[in-house]
């Protein structure tokens, strides 16, 4: 056994060597340790794709600390030594290295920060517990900018988050006088437009190992494994983001709002489980693309439009997880109850939209934000679903789903269940909406046009039930008080055939 300074844990999110807990190590002195356990692979049951995903950059990046002079200990799930928890494996590693300290950069899951809190406060050795300097807005600044706000909305912090880093503006002033260009960026697509596909890597030896230990050990999880075709490497992510800077892009900011039966990925840059896990770095992205506005390759819409996405909604969510930690996941402002409807594991339904939605989840753990706002989470929060079981199943199935950006966008921004702490109105709508962003109406069986029946769309009837349902609650919120004053105009009878209709849709859930 060589004696170690510090023993430095590296965590499945935290694949960058400029990861705070290494950019303070030694390599000469110290050990980093990193394993693939099976109670963080089980806290829900996360889509085969995700485990792969991780699981398979996880060992890239070990080979690249090795590459760069890092002593690592790399536990993997079928190790004879693997302890199952971060608590058992850690306390292991201690045992059989006894190092001075144990170092870790501070996690972004609250479960996990409350396991390493009682390290520090019971183990062996003292816990060095560091920032996540990845992140623009450090948690304690968030905490200020908040206080005695009496609303937290994420445009005036985007404002002050640009004013920060500089990114689009001249002086104190953004460049193209306003701050926000999101009127600009709701055109739906038509089959005319060229479809570029997210950059792809052919699974190496290691990926197809990892493959085949996903399939052998969570082959009853939801999901797809193949095809797989994510990056697990630095150099690779950051290749599969230039071809989206390059390819697409441009074209994001009109049509990153739009859907098109059998077009999965549209115009996205399908790059947040890279930035999530730290195959690329947040700030450098956004200073790429505001490189590329610059010399002319990219327009000022899709620009602000992707800049907002890292720096704003990124960043703001990441504070409010903080923020309302411990207890956000159980919060439930409209008090709903229902189960998660089997077709959201099966997607065994009529209608197009919700089907096209949650079979491309099974397929490629990807579904892009208009489709889990406004398809699955709409459908969703009209139907009464348990807004926790909700924010189970989007933290199963999606590779970029980690808890501290999938919670907020959940509970707060598409179950509207934290009250309006972070969104303004709760996010519903009508099949017409879903008719005007997509195709998908075109070839449904139901009648997107029809309120009520049986060949009614059935987001029709389920979003004037909901706003009958909580009329008195909705009518105080001045964005949503024009359609309770619409849904009270109704007559007597058509509120009866709303409600009768609701009931069918949901009593064949």
């Amino acid at each position: 056994m060589t004696k170690i300074r510090n023993l430095i844990l590296v965590m499945g999110d935290q694949l960058t060597p400029a990861i705070a807990s290494l950019a303070a190590g030694d390599r000469e002195h110290d050990l980093v340790l990193m394993a693939e356990l099976f109670e963080e692979a089980t806290t829900v049951s996360h889509h085969k794709k995700k485990i792969a995903f991780l699981f398979s950059a996880m060992r890239h990046f070990a080979d690249e600390l090795r590459a760069l002079g890092w002593r690592v200990e790399y536990v993997t799930l079928d190790a004879p030594n693997n302890q199952g928890s971060f608590s058992r494996q850690v306390a292991a590693a201690i045992a059989d290295h006894q190092p001075e300290r144990l170092v870790v950069t501070a996690p972004s899951e609250w479960r996990v920060a409350e396991m390493v809190a009682t390290w520090a406060a019971d183990g062996p050795v003292p816990v060095d517990i560091l920032p996540d300097t990845r992140f623009l807005c450090p948690v304690p600044e968030f905490r200020r900018w908040a206080e005695g706000r009496k609303q937290l909305r994420m445009e005036y912090f985007y404002r002050d988050m640009r004013r920060r880093t500089g990114l689009l503006m001249v002086g104190d002033k953004p460049v193209g006088g306003q701050w926000n260009f999101d009127v600009e960026n709701r055109k739906p697509a038509t089959r005319s437009l060229f479809m570029p596909h997210p950059r792809g890597v052919a699974p190496d030896a290691v990926t197809q190992e990892v493959l085949a230990l996903v399939a052998q050990r969570f082959g009853t999880h939801f999901g797809d494994l193949d095809p797989f075709w994510f990056a697990v490497t630095r150099a690779d992510a950051e290749a599969a983001f230039s071809a989206f800077v390059t390819d697409a892009l441009p074209q994001f900011g009109d049509f990153q709002d739009a859907m098109l039966a059998g077009e999965p990925f549209l115009y996205h840059g399908v790059i947040a489980h890279y930035l999530n896990c730290g195959l690329l770095d947040p700030l450098r992205v956004c200073q790429a693309v505001e490189a590329a506005y610059h010399r002319g390759a990219v327009p000022l819409n899709a620009a602000e439009g992707f800049i907002r996405q890292i720096i704003g909604w990124r960043e703001y969510v990441r504070g409010i997880y903080w923020l309302s930690m411990p207890g956000y996941e159980t919060r439930n402002f409209f008090g709903h109850t229902r189960p998660l409807p089997a077709l959201y594991w099966t997607a065994e339904t009529d209608m197009t939209c919700l089907r096209a939605a949650v079979t491309q989840t099974r397929q490629q753990a990807y579904a892009h934000h208009i489709q889990r706002l406004m398809v699955t989470g709409n459908f969703a929060l009209l139907a009464g679903v348990d807004p926790k079981a909700l924010h189970e199943w989007y933290l199963s199935v999606y590779v970029d789903a980690f808890e501290w950006v999938e919670l907020p966008n959940t509970i707060g921004m598409s179950q509207f269940a934290d009250g309006g702490l972070l969104a303004s109105k709760p996010y519903v709508a009508s099949g017409a909406y879903i008719n005007r962003m997509s195709d998908y109406c075109s070839a449904c069986r139901y009648d997107v046009k029809q309120r009520t029946g049986e060949t009614a769309c059935p987001f029709n009837a389920l979003y004037w039930d909901f706003i009958g349902r909580h009329a008195d609650t909705l009518k105080g919120n001045p964005r949503m008080s024009q359609m309770v004053r619409t849904y009270a105009g109704f007559s007597a009878d058509e509120r009866q055939r709303i409600a009768a209709t609701s009931a069918s849709v949901l009593g064949a859930l």
